[in-house]
């Protein structure tokens, strides 16, 4: 089954708790704090691998989290932190965060790999937390929470050529007669409803990859027909094979079709428009007036495009197409100006905190310190509660809070935690 979308959250491990403990050893008295720090927790890697083809894998599981670091031990010791977890994709996935839109990465080289989600690191122990002013702290961090995300996952096909034209016009015959691919081939439009992939080999060991892209109409850069779910897959692709009716037994123009499907391609992206086309010219054994195939191959020739003469059925003119397609894959030349494969990760520009107000009319505070800070606090112990006030007060809660219209007993949330507000 061939899927190319796919829906998934992952949540990298939290970071391991720091220990809260002291020095119990014989002949020392008054033993200084030992609480030893907790160890990261996994981050969630994307790594491309070759022998994936589909996202199909997503559609069975789509929750992915990643195990927390040991907690940290007494005599100093620090927990161990959690191995990665790797999730396999397939090459041509492109990765965006799914709230804001933002590609994170575009995995096409096997083996390449991308951290999604960064683990927690591990909360330090209470060992860091002496001082002269307090010599026996009995408090200690929890672990800072993994990031987690909700992907958006997209595959764009990896092929070298890529078979273009209007449905029925021969497409899937050429793949299944010039490869070990099996799209199937019937007397209806739209029998191939998702892109094949085939593997052409030529003699002396030479070979590319091409692809069967789904049949498209005209508004399929507005999403008639198959629409977006296929024109992207065209992005990939070097060299486009534009394949063309040339019986016309269907009623079909090959001059007008041709300039439709590019039209739709410009709409859809000017660089498809831009990508180079080679012409074939299918079912040239239908065509009673040979006159016709000579008007419709020197329009195009005189357009400047190399044109073939094929019957994708009996294999006619396919070795001579397939040789000049195999020379121009080799010869490409990427457009220097394309950044088609430069992928920039922007991240969200991070602000101390935010404050709003809920649904429930609470005032909640949003930012990544402040909630880092609630996560790794432990809200149980009387001295951690009070270097969590002593932060609160630094970094001018209370005042921001009433500039808001926080007024005494309201409730202010961050995170999961709920604070009950007062002068």
């Amino acid at each position: 089954m061939f899927i190319d979308r796919a829906r998934i959250f992952v949540k990298a491990g939290d970071g391991g708790d720091g220990m809260s403990s002291f020095r119990r050893e014989k002949y020392v008295p008054n033993g200084g704090p030992s609480g030893g720090d907790g160890g990261r927790g996994a981050d969630i890697i994307l790594q491309a691998d070759k022998n994936i083809n589909t996202l199909v894998d997503f559609r069975y599981k789509r929750l992915f989290k990643a195990p927390a670091g040991e907690n940290g031990q007494s005599a100093g010791k620090y927990g161990r932190g959690a191995e990665p977890m790797v999730i396999p994709v397939p090459l041509g996935t492109v990765v965006k965060e799914e709230e804001t839109g933002k590609i994170f990465c575009d995995l096409t080289e096997d083996g390449q790999t991308f951290v999604i989600a960064k683990g927690g690191r591990g909360g330090r122990g209470n060992i860091h937390f002496q001082t002269s002013a307090n010599r026996a702290p009995t408090f200690a961090e929890k672990g800072e929470p993994g990031e987690e995300f909700w992907l958006q996952l997209e595959l764009k096909v990896l092929a070298d050529v890529g078979l273009l034209g209007y449905p029925s016009v021969g497409k899937s015959s050429i793949l299944r007669k010039v490869s070990a691919a099996q799209p199937e081939v019937a007397a209806y439009h739209f029998t191939t409803l998702t892109p094949v992939l085939g593997v052409v080999n030529l003699v002396d060991h030479r070979s590319f990859v091409m692809a069967d892209i789904p049949g498209l109409i005209e508004g399929a850069s507005e999403g008639v027909g198959l629409g977006h779910n296929f024109l992207r897959h065209i992005e990939r692709t070097n060299i486009l094979i534009h394949v063309l009716d040339v019986s016309g037994m269907e009623g079909r123009d090959p001059k007008a079709d041709f300039a439709a499907i590019n039209e739709e391609l410009k709409k859809y992206s000017e660089k498809l428009s831009h990508k180079m086309q080679i012409i074939a010219l299918n079912k040239i054994d239908l065509v009673e007036d040979e006159k016709q195939i000579t008007a419709v191959r020197e329009y195009f020739e005189h357009k400047g495009y190399e044109v073939f003469l094929i019957n994708a059925l009996s294999g006619e003119g396919l070795t001579e197409l397939i040789e000049r397609a195999y020379y121009w894959v080799e010869n490409f030349v990427p457009d220097p100006e394309s950044n088609e494969d430069v992928v920039v990760y922007e991240p969200k520009p991070e602000v101390e905190f935010v404050i709003t107000r809920g649904d429930d009319a609470a005032f909640v505070i949003t930012g990544k310190r402040i909630e880092r800070l609630v996560a790794m606090t432990n809200m149980d112990d009387e001295q951690s509660l009070r270097r969590f006030q002593r932060i609160w007060r630094y970094m001018e809660l209370d005042k921001k809070l009433k500039e808001k219209g926080c007024k005494e007993g309201d409730e202010v949330r961050i995170g999961d935690e709920v604070f009950t507000f007062q002068e």
